[in-house]
């Protein structure tokens, strides 16, 4: 049976609902009601579309009528199969509106005409519900009643399908005849021989593998003409055995090498040259000036922003078709203008004229790098937003659909927590202590799968947080991967040469704090916490080794890492070349966490509190990983790297990422 039914106003008005069972009246009235949770996710940040939805134990399902900006909701206990709902839904919205349209209307142009002077509320407060809508419990009632009737019926009929009985044949009597016996044909007997020659042959060969006969070497051959096996001594087709040649060491000359040619050999270590200085190839190197950021108004180091280059699309774009951007009639904005062109003329949008539309807009989501899953999701908001809706001319036609997945794709984007890293820092280290208490360092571990550039990018968030005057820890928690200290060990290295604004570090701003490989990662980073909040370090970065999102044992010990540490930041490091891959990362790490951290006894369930997206100069205008990455977890893309150097990190805009998924 159901649990809730509502009928609601999009704006969050409620015209009608009822709960069937006293436990389901908090499905409506609790704020982390499925209810309450469907319209946040599903409206708000378009994060669920389709017809159902699941959270809590109930599944809820749900419809629109958009032109009067209706929501029709049903609410019933996820293990019921429940066939009769959609038909439910289907059948209120028609009845609903054919009983009330005028009101409706009338309802629906007052929350939006400001002429009279009453505000929503005014009109809420004018309007009695219970008796506007008086009679429709009744017409609920038997709707209901005949759907559960019909189910039920069928239900029993297929219980108590007819059971067809097979038709019985009677096998023929057994023969006396000796005859009708299967009999063995000369070829069948003729291959049992040859095989059974060839197994004796095989037994000899095994046995005389190695031996000799007369001092020369048995060599057996079989004659496939004749299926006999043949013995061939010769004295000429043994090839003795090559022995493996050893590894030959290498030669110094006449003398042993001496500590000096050993030292020049070391790379793992900075080395003065003559006049003191570092002997880094350039520094230049490690630097791009190009890309290098600005200090505001209050002396704040900000990383620049990456720009979408329209230029570089609209170049290519006049080199195959300079006569459709030139033209001023045809109106056509390319692609996708081509897709809007088929919904022409003044009418009402329905699921039939929207189909190919859609179908073609997901086909061009997926071509930006979107996710599969996520381009079905955003066609099918966008569809369920329009459906209904009356346009006008192309114009207005284009315009309304490339809004509304704009608006869409905008909306996913958009973070729902805050972005600033460097107040959050600040937040921390600036909170009140009492006599007892000592300052905590702000912590941030960096996860991932192998291959991404955790470590990398780590530096480019270092060099950023040094340039803000802030003095920077990294723990190397990766025991597992060769060469990942020595790799971080570099990055400090390099990091103190640059210091701020070009000076050579003197203060100590960024240090490496290490334990070697095969160690427990959890307790060196509780160490590395530790010897940050005793020599008043300002942030630790917790580098971490990289596993696959599938690799249980692993995922538990990052687990165990973020549940003895407690980290103030959980960043994702993923690729921007994925597409379908980036959903299934950036999702079994999140659920991962949340289950082993919630389970290992702590009580407390930590999930991805933002994401670092690497390799984003390689894909152009194919940024949809953004956008899968976002909508998979709602955490903000923090960072997006886009070079070698410790200058190549920057930070996204919305409206740029909108910009170029639009773009054709």
């Amino acid at each position: 049976m159901l649990d809730h039914c509502s009928i609601s106003h999009k704006g969050g008005i409620v015209l009608w609902s009822r709960s069937f069972t006293p436990e389901a009246s908090h499905i409506a009235s609790s704020a982390a009601s499925p209810v309450n949770s469907l319209i946040r996710e599903a409206l708000i940040e378009s994060r669920t579309t389709g017809e159902k939805y699941e959270k809590d134990g109930y599944a809820v399902k749900w419809t629109f009528v958009n032109d009067l900006e209706l929501i029709f909701v049903v609410a019933y206990q996820r293990i019921l199969q429940l066939t009769y709902v959609d038909e439910l839904l289907a059948a209120m919205k028609a009845l609903f509106v054919k009983l009330f349209q005028p009101l409706l209307a009338t309802f629906v142009a007052s929350l939006h005409a400001g002429s009279d002077g009453k505000s929503a509320a005014g009109v809420v407060t004018s309007l009695n519900f219970a008796s506007a809508f008086e009679g429709w419990d009744k017409y609920f009632d038997a709707l209901l009643k005949k759907l559960e009737d019909k189910a039920a019926q069928e239900r029993k009929s297929r219980l108590r399908g007819p059971i067809q009985a097979q038709p019985v044949t009677e096998s023929p009597p057994l023969s006396d005849d000796q005859s009708t016996e299967p009999s063995q044909s000369e070829d069948t007997a003729q291959d049992e021989r040859q095989i059974a020659r060839n197994v004796q042959a095989l037994k000899a060969r095994l046995r005389g593998r190695g031996g000799r006969r007369g001092g020369r070497p048995i060599m057996r051959s079989f004659d496939s003409g004749s299926g006999r096996d043949s013995v061939n001594n010769s004295d000429s087709e043994a090839a003795p055995k090559r022995k493996a040649a050893k590894k030959a060491g290498r030669k110094w000359g006449d003398e042993a090498p001496t500590e000096a040619d050993m030292d020049s050999l070391d790379y793992s270590t900075e080395k003065p040259d003559v006049n003191g200085l570092s002997s880094s190839k350039d520094l230049q190197s490690l630097l791009d000036v190009t890309s290098m950021g600005s200090r505001n108004k209050d002396g704040l180091y900000e990383v620049k922003d990456w720009e979408f280059d329209v230029h570089k699309t609209v170049s290519a774009a006049l080199k195959t078709a300079e006569v459709e951007l030139t033209s001023t009639d045809s109106g056509s904005l390319g692609t996708l203008g081509s897709l809007f062109s088929r919904l022409t003329g003044s009418k009402t949008l329905t699921e039939q004229d929207l189909k190919p539309v859609l179908d073609a807009m997901k086909q061009h989501l997926m071509k930006k790098n979107v996710a599969k899953e996520i381009a079905d999701k955003v066609c099918e908001g966008v569809g369920e937003s329009l459906i209904g809706k009356k346009v006008g001319g192309f114009q207005t036609t284009n315009s309304a659909v490339r809004m509304a997945l704009s608006t869409s794709i905008t909306r996913i984007l958009t973070p729902k927590s805050s972005t600033d890293l460097l107040l959050s820092i600040r937040t921390k280290l600036s909170s009140p202590l009492t006599s007892t208490q000592q300052r905590v360092p702000y912590t941030m571990t960096f996860v991932g799968v192998n291959g991404v550039g955790k470590s990398t990018n780590l530096s480019k968030v270092c060099f950023w947080l040094i340039q803000n005057g802030l003095r920077v820890l990294i723990a190397a928690c990766d025991t597992f991967r060769s060469g990942a200290v020595e790799q971080l060990r570099v990055h400090v290295r390099n990091l103190s040469v640059l210091g701020v604004d070009g000076a050579a570090d003197s203060k100590g701003r960024v240090e490496l704090f290490e334990r070697g490989y095969g160690k427990d990662a959890a307790g060196i980073a509780k160490e590395a916490i530790t010897f940050g909040r005793d020599n008043d370090f300002d942030v630790v970065l917790i580098d971490t080794a990289g596993r696959m999102q599938d690799n249980e044992p692993l995922m538990r010990a990052l687990a165990k890492l973020v549940t003895v540490n407690n980290p103030d930041k959980i960043i994702f490091v993923g690729e921007a070349l994925v597409g379908n891959e980036a959903v299934d990362q950036l999702k079994k790490f999140d659920r991962a966490l949340r289950d082993f951290s919630s389970g290992s006894g702590s009580g407390k369930e930590r999930g991805i509190d933002g994401v670092l997206v690497t390799k984003w100069d390689t894909v152009d205008d194919k940024v949809g990983a953004a956008l899968s990455m976002t909508y998979v977890t709602g955490q903000p893309i923090l960072f997006v790297g886009c070079g070698q150097t410790y200058t190549d990190l920057r930070q996204l805009r919305v409206s740029n990422v909108v910009q170029a998924i639009l773009s054709d």
